[in-house]
């Protein structure tokens, strides 16, 4: 009688150890499939990052193409720079710009202006790029220098000043009909067109990291593509796939 109790006993644990080890297998497997997933999921959003990279890298690199061809042969002559990692018009030429001190868009810098901006619109809008602009920014930088006697602070924000009327002013003449087209156009700038003062925020330095003042003072025109909106569009595209 002993003998068959302890025979049952021994059945029930070998089958409470096989449920065990049944039910370990199950949850490896279950692990397993949690861990491909996993992988397979981080495999998938490494493949959109790429993605993303790709066409914001094709499409500052289209616009830039297509802003040197229009204003290669010109650049020179206005003393200008268009610089490929900002897509930005740098125009350099501080005596050409404004007075010292002064917010009035001086006669010469009209001239460029007139000839400069209705061929930079005309890129803006061709049908490769009139939907990714989220900006265009006219952008008035100053030295971070002022009249002897101020303090670093005190120059800081009358140069902002300076460099916000400087912009607003050069915002207002390139509004002019002449300079931006048909109201259709002007309309579309207006959207996207902002004047930015950046006072000494962003001087521009020699190599040995003091401040360039003649090259700090300076108007740029920057455009930024909606590259963050790309992003969402792509991944939203991925997600219903």
């Amino acid at each position: 009688m002993s003998e068959e109790i302890l025979t049952n006993r021994e059945q029930d644990t070998e089958e409470h150890w096989i449920s065990i080890s049944d039910m370990m297998a199950g949850l490896m497997v279950i692990f397993l499939f949690i861990a491909i997933s996993y992988m397979l999921h981080v495999r998938a959003d490494k493949e959109k990052i790429e993605k993303i990279a790709v066409t914001y890298e094709k499409l500052q690199s289209d616009l830039y193409a297509d802003l040197e061809k229009e204003f290669e042969k010109d650049l020179h002559k206005w003393n200008a720079v268009l610089d490929r990692q900002t897509l930005s018009v740098r125009f350099k030429e501080p005596e050409v710009l404004f007075a010292t001190g002064e917010s009035e868009v001086r006669p010469a810098f009209k001239n460029i202006l007139k000839d400069f901006f209705p061929r930079y619109v005309k890129v803006l809008r061709q049908p490769d790029y009139i939907n990714d602009i989220a900006e265009i920014r006219i952008e008035g930088h100053t030295s971070s220098e002022w009249e002897a006697g101020v303090s670093p602070e005190e120059a800081y924000i009358r140069n902002m000043e300076l460099s916000q009327d400087r912009t607003r002013r050069v915002l207002q003449y390139v509004l002019l009909p002449d300079l931006s087209g048909n109201q259709e156009i002007r309309y579309w700038l207006k959207q996207y067109l902002t004047a930015n003062g950046l006072s000494s925020s962003k001087v521009i330095t020699y190599s040995d990291g003091t401040e360039n003042r003649g090259e700090s003072r300076r108007v740029e025109f920057r455009v930024r593509t909606n590259a963050e909106k790309r992003i969402v569009e792509i991944i939203k595209r991925e997600k219903k796939e």
